[in-house]
């Protein structure tokens, strides 16, 4: 079966850059734009996937082979074996799912950790007028915030100025400790899109300015897509990213003011901590968040925030 190009995604380990085609290693030879799903009505049975063609459905992993797991960080696991299951299954043309019954899952659940980074954007540190790191700045979410691409965003009692952050996400694909820089994106599954939803009220001025409560709450982590195969991406360093609240653009700006590119990133927190396959990362926001406007505005019930990365897509969320 022939696929077009436009929506396929290729897995490739790279060397020293995603922007170079010197030194990249195919993991396949075949494209893929995974995504974690579910049937409606079958809410619960989460399956793993692949979009065929410009919107014609999802290739159900496991029905095509029973030996394939049932989510995304069981899937990573799997390193190429599974990759190459999952061409099989893509190839096949079979036990593909109509969009019109797919309910789409955040692309990973349950990591073992959500690693943010804060600061990470040139011009949001102009916007502020707060000096440039020297060192990537980390906190984390609880796994527990992560929510679907088009699920709500639920508005606790507790916070009375929830903000929006788009953010470029990338998800890791293999164990590693103590990862050189110029192996780092070999570590790299794939990429996504995210909004670190944070309560600016306790991350600013409660818990002792403490920002992991300010940034956990349940749903405060909308994910989706698709995880997006590194090599379907020109250059992940390279790309607009925009953030939209009821239809009004709030966020635009590119990944290019990154401070701290991926590898940089993957490196210094694995010197901390093992990475493993399914962990997710947020790279920082650039300019245009609500605290930051005169005067601030925050999120209220019935707005619709929508994220938005080139050549990953879009994600929607009603705030409730």
């Amino acid at each position: 079966m022939k696929l077009p190009l436009q929506p396929l995604l290729f897995w490739r380990r790279v060397g020293k850059s995603l922007s170079a085609e010197a030194g990249r290693r195919s993991m396949c030879s075949k494209a893929m734009r995974l995504v974690q799903f579910c049937r409606r009505g079958e809410e619960g049975v989460v399956r793993v996937g692949a979009e065929v063609g410009e919107r014609q459905g999802v290739v159900d992993f496991k029905k095509f082979d029973s030996s394939l797991p049932s989510t995304m960080k069981e899937f990573l696991e799997m390193g190429e074996k599974g990759i190459e299951r999952a061409q099989r299954a893509l190839s096949s043309g079979q036990f593909v799912v109509p969009w019109s019954e797919v309910n789409l899952l955040p692309p990973v659940t349950s990591p073992d950790k959500v690693v943010c980074v804060g600061m990470n954007y040139r011009d949001h540190c102009l916007e502020q007028n707060a000096p440039i790191p020297k060192e990537p700045i980390i906190f984390s979410k609880f796994p527990s915030a992560i929510t679907g691409p088009f699920d709500d965003i639920i508005l606790p009692d507790e916070s009375q100025e929830v903000d929006w952050e788009v953010e470029l996400a990338f998800v890791i694909g293999r164990k590693g400790k103590r990862i050189k820089e110029e192996e780092a994106l070999s570590y790299v599954a794939g990429f996504t899109v995210a909004n670190d939803v944070s309560a600016r009220d306790w991350q600013t001025h409660r818990n002792g300015k403490q920002w992991l409560l300010g940034k956990t709450f349940d749903s405060f982590c909308p994910l989706g897509p698709a995880l997006v195969i590194t090599t379907m991406l020109k250059d992940p360093h390279s790309l607009g990213i925009r953030c939209r609240v009821n239809g009004t653009v709030v966020q635009d700006s590119n990944t290019n003011q990154m401070i701290f590119n991926i590898e940089k990133l993957v490196a210094w927190v694995s010197k901390f901590v093992t990475l493993c396959p399914g962990d997710v990362f947020l790279t920082g926001t650039p300019p245009g968040v609500g605290l930051f406007r005169k005067p601030p505005i925050f999120l209220k019930k019935g707005d619709v925030v929508e994220c938005e990365i080139d050549e990953i897509g879009v994600i929607r969320n009603t705030v409730v």
